[in-house]
């Protein structure tokens, strides 16, 4: 039997790493597991209405707070907290302060659908 080494994990620490970036918007893939992509999302500006059919999506806050606006509702998520979006939920994404910081957990290749709520004002 032939043994093969792998190389060893990569070891990422996604807060310094999103302070290399001073986009207003940049979704960043990290890595994937199994069947899911995780990203790094650093904003700060609103991410527009949207939703994804196929695939639930996880918000994990890293630094600042994120609002995660729902069509009747919001959640605020603060550094070491997570909410996930059941899949074809309708949402939207802002940072709560000047910027925020967070990882998404989705299937990779997830579809996303852009689209305004119903009865809603436009994209902040």
């Amino acid at each position: 039997m032939k043994m093969t080494r792998s190389a060893p994990p990569l070891l990422l620490d996604p807060l310094p790493l999103s302070r290399l970036i001073d986009e207003p918007y940049r979704n960043l893939s990290l890595a994937t597991v199994n069947d899911h992509e995780i990203r790094m999302s650093v904003m700060t500006e609103p991410f527009r209405w949207h939703r994804h059919p196929d695939s639930d999506e996880t918000f994990y806050g890293v630094d600042g707070e994120l609002i995660v606006q729902f069509v009747d509702r919001e959640v605020v998520v603060q550094p070491g907290q997570f909410v996930t979006v059941p899949a074809g939920t309708l949402h939207c994404t802002r940072p709560a302060g000047k910027r925020s910081v967070n990882l998404t957990f989705e299937r990779a290749g997830a579809a996303t659908v852009f689209e305004s709520p119903p009865d809603a004002a436009p994209d902040r």
